[in-house]
C-alpha cells in the first residue's frame, strides 16, 4: 500500500503565518498527527506533499523524514494536481491511500476497512452523513446504490445540496488506474481546480465500482481550516485520551479539563484534578495523585506521591510516597528518592534528594547531592554558579540546615552536621558538629531613618 498526504495548503483562514498542517494540536504539529496514523497502517512508501511554507514545513517535521518521500507542490491547483505530484514517487502497491494533514483524528481500524475495500479492485470514499452537510462535496448514488459521482458544494444544483452522505476527502484507490485517471481530469468549475473528487465519475465509465466506507465516529473526520475547529478538534482529541485513561481506571476529576501533549501512563488509582498538562512521556505510579493546574514534562512519578497543585515537574525522577508542593519546581535533573519532602516555593536543578529527606519552603537547591534524612530549613540556597561554572554541593546523610543559610559551592557538609539559621557556610563543615557563620549583632543608638526632602 502507498499512502499519500496531501499537505500543501496555506490555511488562509487561519490568520498565521505558519503553514496550516504545522498549526500544533496536543503539543505536536498537526501533521505529525496524521503520520502517526499513517506509519501504523505499515505501508511500503508515505508520500507527503507539501506547499506553502516548504521549508518550516520540512524544518519542524525533521523528526519525521526518514522512511518519507517529500513533494513539493509548487502551485496549489488542487487535490487532484497535487496527487499528480505523487505519481512517480509511488510503488506499484495494489492500492493507494489518501490522507490529509488537515485531518489528524481518521483511525486506524477506519482506514483498515477503507484499504480492505479497495483491495478487491474498488475505489473506496470514506464518506459520512451529515445533519449539516453545508460546505463539503456530496455523495451521488445510482438507483441501485452504487457511487456514481462526487459533486463539489459549490458545483451542486439545490437538489444535490439536499444530500446529507458527504465527502470526508479520504480515499483508496487502486494504483493501477490512478496514473490514467489523473491524467483525464480537468479543471472545468469555478475554482478553476484539478479536483481529485472527479476521478469517481471516470472510475464508473471504468466501470470500476466506487463504494463507501464510513467511520465509526463522525469527529474522525473533522478537518481543520480555522482556529476555532482547530480548537473543536483540540478537544475532542484530548477528550478521547481522558476517556481512555478513565476506562483504564484514572479518575480525572473533570475530563474537559485535561491536556495530554504527549504518551501519559497511568498505573492503579491514580487520580488527576482539573487544569492539568502533561508533556512528552510522562509515567504516573499506582496511587498517584495529582493536584490541580500542574504542569509534569518528560517525567517518572513513583507510587504513592503526592503532588500539590500548581507544581511544575520536568526531565526528572520521582520515587515512590512523596509529597511535592504546592507551587515546587523540578527542573531538569531533579532526582528524588523515597518519602521526600519538596514544599511551596522550593526549586531543585540538577540535584539528587534522598529518601526521607525535608525541603518545606522557599529554598534553592541546585547541583548537589543530599543525603537521608536531612532537613533542610525555609530560604536556604545553594550557591552553584559563579558566574561562569557550576559547582556541586554535599549535603550528606542526617545533616540539619538552618533557614536561610547559603552554601556557597563548593562544598560538603558531613553527616549528621548542624548548620545554624542565617549562616553563609563556605568551607566544608565537619560531621556531627555545630557550623555557624554569623555577623555580631550590633545596636547603633540614636540613628534615625532619612526622610524624603521637603517633609519634616
Amino acid at each position: 500500500m502507498n499512502v499519500v498526504v496531501l499537505a500543501a495548503g496555506r490555511g488562509t483562514r487561519m490568520r498565521s503565518e505558519l503553514p496550516k498542517v504545522l498549526q500544533p494540536l496536543a503539543g505536536r504539529p498537526m501533521l505529525a498527527h496524521v503520520l502517526v496514523t499513517a506509519r501504523l497502517l505499515a505501508p511500503q512508501r508515505i508520500c507527503v506533499v507539501y506547499g506553502y511554507g516548504g521549508e518550516q514545513v520540512l524544518a519542524a517535521m525533521s523528526m519525521a523524514l526518514d522512511g518519507v518521500t517529500w513533494v513539493e507542490q509548487a502551485q496549489q491547483l488542487g487535490t487532484g494536481h497535487a496527487l499528480m505530484q505523487a505519481m512517480p514517487h509511488l510503488n506499484n502497491a495494489p492500492v493507494t491511500l489518501v490522507l490529509y494533514g488537515d485531518v489528524p483524528l481518521v483511525q486506524v481500524d477506519t482506514l483498515r476497512a477503507l484499504v480492505e475495500q479497495a483491495a478487491r479492485g474498488k475505489l473506496a470514499v470514506l464518506t459520512v452523513d451529515m445533519a449539516q452537510p453545508a460546505g463539503y462535496g456530496r455523495i451521488v448514488r445510482a438507483p441501485s446504490g452504487v457511487i456514481v459521482r462526487i459533486v463539489e458544494e459549490r458545483d451542486a444544483d439545490a437538489v444535490t445540496r439536499e444530500i446529507v452522505e458527504v465527502n470526508t476527502g479520504i480515499m483508496a484507490l487502486p494504483t493501477n488506474k490512478l496514473a490514467d485517471w489523473l491524467s483525464r481530469l480537468n479543471n472545468d468549475n469555478q475554482q478553476n481546480e484539478y479536483y481529485l473528487t472527479d476521478v469517481v465519475a471516470l472510475a464508473a465509465e471504468d466501470g470500476v465500482v466506487a463504494v463507501a466506507s464510513q467511520p465509526t465516529h463522525e469527529w474522525e473526520v473533522m478537518g481543520v481550516n480555522d482556529k476555532v475547529q482547530l480548537a473543536a478538534v483540540e478537544r475532542q482529541l484530548q477528550w478521547n485520551c481522558a476517556e481512555r485513561l478513565m476506562l483504564q481506571g484514572v479518575t480525572i476529576l473533570d475530563p474537559t479539563r485535561i491536556d495530554v501533549r504527549g504518551n501519559l501512563q497511568c498505573g492503579r488509582d491514580v487520580s488527576i484534578d482539573v487544569g492539568c498538562v502533561f508533556s512528552g512521556e510522562v509515567v504516573l505510579g499506582d496511587d498517584v495523585s495529582v493536584g490541580a493546574c500542574c504542569v509534569l514534562r518528560d517525567v517518572v512519578i513513583g507510587a504513592g506521591t503526592r503532588i500539590a497543585p500548581f507544581s511544575h515537574l520536568e526531565h526528572s525522577q520521582v520515587g515512590a510516597n512523596n509529597h511535592i508542593g504546592p507551587y515546587a519546581r523540578l527542573r531538569p535533573g531533579a532526582e528524588l528518592g523515597n518519602s521526600v519532602h519538596i514544599g511551596n516555593f522550593v526549586e531543585i536543578k540538577n540535584s539528587r534528594v534522598d529518601d526521607g529527606s525535608k525541603i518545606n519552603h522557599l529554598s534553592y537547591v541546585g547541583d548537589s547531592m543530599v543525603g537521608k534524612r536531612v532537613n533542610i530549613g525555609a530560604g536556604t540556597i545553594t550557591c552553584n554558579y559563579d558566574g561562569a561554572n557550576k559547582h556541586r554541593t554535599v549535603i550528606e546523610d542526617d545533616v540539619f540546615v538552618g533557614s536561610g543559610t547559603e552554601l556557597v559551592a563548593p562544598v560538603t557538609v558531613g553527616t549528621g552536621a548542624t548548620v545554624g539559621a542565617g549562616s553563609t557556610i563556605t568551607r566544608d563543615t565537619p560531621a556531627g558538629e555545630l557550623t555557624l557563620s554569623r555577623v555580631r549583632q550590633v545596636t547603633i543608638s540614636g540613628w534615625k531613618r532619612p526622610v524624603k526632602k521637603g517633609i519634616e
